[in-house]
């Protein structure tokens, strides 16, 4: 039996809220409280047609997380069609951007010149959820300013009198080709960035090379992504193939690849589904996020839901927000209780391929992390967005050069948050590093200029990575050593044992 408009427009309370996503009716009332996002979101959905709100941050799986009984039937298309829609957000207060102009939209690209370039753009054009997903961090932000202040805190020892009028950046992952040592990092629901979500974000690393890391918390399904991957590399071998001198043109971008970024789920039956997911999508790699027990205090967003609370008359909901448990994160979506002993199952899952430890942030762990079969790590505090004053990467990563040294070479050590700059990426290889994760600049990129945008983003720091070797003085990564920089002021702020002893 259809449920018809009139019924279903009737439920738009605290009391009793109905929302319809693709045709389909769901009570969501049971769900309020719950919800990551807070409770009024949804009433403001209740009664509507919440389709393009959805779509915007959830892949349809995250619909599993509803209690039983909440679906509560199919809607005729024009019914649906009869029902009204509200966005949850207007576009944030525009703050000054790269552009003198005053016109509405993001400024022209041309404005971008650094990668911090896009945050400005992105200000005007993306809504204040948006904004506030990007930008939240932990507690009062320390972890994250310390990301970004890590990187000033180590300087280049550039060498003279080399002849650097032939550069190569190559690198890869995993042993596939990259034609630069940093990729795109794991973002979850970029479908608040832009209306195509990750399917935009991979159509434009495809066309640079780029390698990315597609998150769990997509806001579209990870065989999707992987199919608008696909797509554009086969437009563009088609391209290449139909130009003269392809062959040299296919060995300066080699073929991007994507990876998968798994977060485990309490149900193993759900993880064991998703690993097998990807693995037959064609991720090349897995990347099991250990950093996120819990979900650390997003002090942004439990603002932004309070505001939003007290809009909607939901004074309770607004006093709770303050308390916000799973902010941006399903309830039932984390595993607490994941442990070293897990990842023989998840192994067994992924089968063959690499596995990577994302969230690694002491030397005791990355040599744990070799000892239990991992081929890389990711040394990362999730963007600061995690524990209070958590170390950054590079700091992390001087300890494990100090206290586990047997790790460099045999597992490939990755670094994340707070990069700006290419010619930084160099510091993270000169001292041992991989690649360099970089996120919240594509996902402004992403916002104010779709695919576009994440080529110029690349294309910045590619840039930007090219001139720095040619600085200090080096042709290719080989030559990308210890002695290439100053590291002091972060080995002083180093954790050392000794100092541990009270």
């Amino acid at each position: 039996m259809l449920l018809n408009a009139a019924e279903v427009a009737k439920h738009n309370t605290t009391s009793s809220c109905w929302i319809v996503v693709h045709g389909k009716v769901y009570d969501v009332t049971p769900y309020l409280d719950q919800h990551p996002g807070g409770a009024a979101i949804l009433v403001k959905q209740g009664g509507r047609d919440a389709t393009p709100e959805f779509r915007k941050i959830h892949s349809p799986d995250v619909l599993e997380y509803l209690p039983k009984g909440s679906f509560l039937g199919d809607m005729d298309p024009a019914a649906v069609a009869s029902l009204s829609t509200v966005s949850s957000n207007e576009p944030a207060t525009p703050s000054p951007s790269p552009s003198p102009s005053s016109n509405a939209g993001p400024p022209h690209i041309a404005h971008c010149i650094t990668a911090s370039d896009f945050e400005a753009a992105a200000t005007g054009v993306l809504s204040s959820n948006a904004l506030s997903y990007a930008t939240s961090s932990a507690n009062s932000g320390a972890s994250l300013q310390g990301n970004l202040a890590s990187w000033s805190r180590i300087s280049f020892r550039p060498r003279v009198l080399r002849d650097v009028s032939r550069v190569s950046p190559r690198s890869a992952i995993f042993g596939h080709a990259s034609p630069f040592p940093f990729y795109l990092s794991a973002m979850g629901q970029l479908g608040r960035s832009h209306p195509g979500g990750e399917a935009e974000f991979v159509r434009g690393l495809a066309r640079r090379g780029a390698h990315g890391l597609i998150s769990t918390e997509s806001s579209i399904p990870l065989e999707e992504i992987a199919a608008a991957f696909t797509d554009e590399q086969r437009k563009l071998s088609a391209q290449t193939s139909s130009q003269e001198g392809s062959e040299g043109a296919a060995d300066d971008f080699p073929p991007s690849q994507l990876h998968f970024q798994l977060y485990v789920n309490p149900d193993r039956s759900i993880t064991i589904s998703r690993i097998r997911r990807a693995k037959t999508a064609g991720y090349k790699s897995l990347w099991v996020t250990v950093d996120t027990p819990v979900l650390g205090k997003r002090t942004g967003d439990r603002r932004l839901q309070a505001v939003e609370a007290l809009e909607m008359g939901l004074e309770h909901a607004a006093e709770s927000a303050g308390f916000g448990r799973r902010s941006h994160a399903p309830p039932g979506l984390l595993a607490i209780a994941l442990s070293w002993a897990d990842l023989a199952w998840i192994r067994e899952a992924w089968g063959d391929g690499p596995l990577v430890l994302k969230g690694v942030q002491c030397a005791e762990d990355a040599r744990l992390a070799l000892q239990h079969g991992c081929q890389g790590i990711l040394l990362s505090n999730h963007g600061g967005r995690q524990a209070h004053t958590a170390p950054d990467a590079l700091t992390t990563l001087l300890e494990i050069r100090a206290y586990a040294p047997e790790v460099l070479g045999k597992l490939e050590i990755y670094v994340d948050g707070g990069l700006r700059d290419g010619a930084d990426v160099l510091k993270a290889v000169c001292l041992g590093a991989t690649a360099v994760g970089v996120g919240r600049p594509f996902f402004y990129a992403l916002g104010a200029y779709g695919a576009r945008g994440v080529e110029r983003c690349i294309d910045i720091l590619a840039d930007e990575l090219v001139m720095g070797m040619r600085l200090i003085g080096i042709t290719s990564l080989d030559e990308a050593t210890p002695d290439r920089v100053n590291a002091s002021r972060l080995l002083n702020r180093m954790w050392r044992p000794e100092n541990s002893r009270l």
